[in-house]
């Protein structure tokens, strides 16, 4: 081995003695004063002692470390997925947490999908075999590991902690109440159920209306048309004291419904209005003479302005929550959107194949239209009326008869015919599917909405009506209403 002091050598320095300690730190003026060469030449006996340290201990004195460096080379990092070197482990760290997330996000299933071995990985087990101090800390490593997890797992699946996923909302799949509706028409052009903001139910039973009170569930015969007219249509002011009647003559009529009495009759259309919409003291009627009629009942006319535009029967009339739009739709597989002072349309939707019955507004987005088409379309049809653009489409299968929003939650309802005669209770946007409720034997025609939000009524060509709780209430959204729950039963309305 090396002289650690031969660049010294050749100059022959003094020996080494205690008391020439001073010449040792002379060196001849030829050898350069470099540190190295003084380390070299001037171990003190200071220095002496501390190394050696180990062999002269003290009896009386006892020597703590402040911590425990372990050797890596007894450990097997295998076990742990981690190599031995620094820059592999950061990679390995990385790898942990993105098991972690995949697990977190995908469930437990996907948290056992481990890589394949790459040929270091399996070089790295065959050369270090597993020692027994490893497992002395797995239990706390894993630990360890879990902890880097953002989730704040609860459970142990296969080694990966994960949190239970919450589980979706139920909805009843049966109706809590269910009326007789004798006379209730088969006509998918007709509009003949709206519930009131004072939780009263309209229904137009042949040439007659009946108010329903779903909190005494009393039933009141409100007007007989007599024998050569019918009922088409009926709406409720948004006060919900004032009721408006569709006939099939093409009058309109007002009745206030807190004293059964008529208010005026209306004309103007020359056929059936089969559609009516309520904008404050405003009241659009639709008929099948292809018109729409606006009407002030404030005012003395009929009726203020006419709208023209559809090429057949007005079908679906619906306001804006703000009140300033208008959507139309009709026979004709158009659906139109109006603004307050406008008598041509604003905005002209022609995707549909099939007539437009089913319009609702977003209470949630503002702009957001919904509109479904009947037998040869089949589709729900999304639309951004502020900048007049097609969102989406989704083929239900069936007939789409009606839609309505929760205005509790981001969801919507749609009624179907031909050839399911299902409701389907949907998330929007992603437009997956709650839940779809069966019961009905004809076309689900006719929809309407509770006060509260929460509940639904359906009716039918097989002369019943159906209340479903489908929302949830807007002060607790996971919680199932129990709405009408005590009241399961089936009575007749008139």
């Amino acid at each position: 081995m090396d002289d650690p002091a031969a660049p010294l050598s050749n100059n022959q320095p003094a020996p080494r003695t205690p008391s020439s300690s001073s010449s040792q730190l002379n060196p001849p003026p030829a050898v350069p004063r470099t540190p190295q060469a003084l380390q070299s030449l001037a171990p003190s006996r200071h220095i002496d002692r501390m190394i050696n340290s180990n062999h002269h201990q003290s009896p009386s004195r006892t020597i703590y470390s402040d911590r425990f460096i372990p050797s890596r080379s007894g450990s097997n990092f295998a076990l742990f997925d981690i190599s031995n070197t620094p820059a592999e482990g950061r990679d390995d760290s990385s790898s942990a947490y993105a098991t972690l997330l995949r697990a977190a996000l995908f469930g437990s299933d996907a948290a056992g999908v481990v890589p394949p071995a790459t040929p270091e990985k399996r070089n790295l087990i065959q050369m270090n075999p597993p020692s027994p101090n490893i497992f002395r800390f797995k239990t706390e490593t894993r630990r360890s590991m879990h902890s880097l997890s953002p989730f704040g797992f609860d459970d142990v699946v296969t080694g990966v902690h994960h949190s239970p996923v919450k589980a979706p909302r139920k909805v009843p799949r049966s109706p809590y109440k269910v009326l007789d509706a004798p006379a209730l028409q088969d006509d998918f052009y007709l509009n003949l159920v709206d519930w009131s903001s004072h939780n009263v139910l309209a229904v137009g039973l042949g040439n007659c209306v009946y108010l329903w009170n779903a909190c005494s569930s009393k039933v009141t015969k409100l007007c007989d048309l007599g024998i050569d007219d019918s009922v088409c249509s009926v709406g409720w002011a948004q006060r919900g004291t004032h009721l408006a009647v569709g006939t099939s003559n093409g009058k309109v009529q007002i009745w206030d419904a807190s004293r059964c009495r008529r208010i005026r009759t209306m004309e103007g259309h020359r056929l059936r209005i089969g559609a009516l919409a309520w904008s404050s003291s405003m009241l659009s009627s639709g008929s099948r003479d292809k018109s729409i009629l606006q009407r002030d009942i404030r005012a003395q006319e009929d009726f203020v302005s006419k709208l023209s535009g559809h090429k057949s029967e007005v079908c679906g009339l619906k306001w804006s929550y703000d009140n300033r739009e208008l959507a139309s739709g009709g026979n004709d597989n158009r659906l139109f959107v109006w603004n307050q002072h406008s008598t041509q349309p604003v905005l002209k939707y022609c995707e549909h194949t099939a007539a437009v019955k089913a319009i609702a507004w977003s209470p949630h987005l503002h702009g957001l239209l919904a509109s479904g088409g009947g037998t040869a379309d089949r589709c729900i049809r999304f639309w951004n009326t502020t900048t007049n653009s097609h969102l989406s489409c989704m083929d239900t299968g069936s007939q789409v008869c009606n839609l309505v929003w929760s205005k509790n939650v981001n969801e919507l309802v749609s009624t179907h015919g031909y050839s399911q005669n299902q409701i389907i209770v949907w998330r929007y946007p992603t437009m997956s599917k709650l839940a779809t409720l069966t019961g009905h034997t004809y076309r689900v025609l006719y929809l309407a909405i509770s006060p509260d939000g929460q509940t639904i009524v359906t009716g039918a060509g097989d002369e019943t009506l159906r209340f479903w709780n489908v929302f949830p209430s807007p002060k607790s959204q996971n919680t199932e209403s129990e709405i009408g729950a005590s009241s399961l039963g089936r009575t007749v309305i008139r």
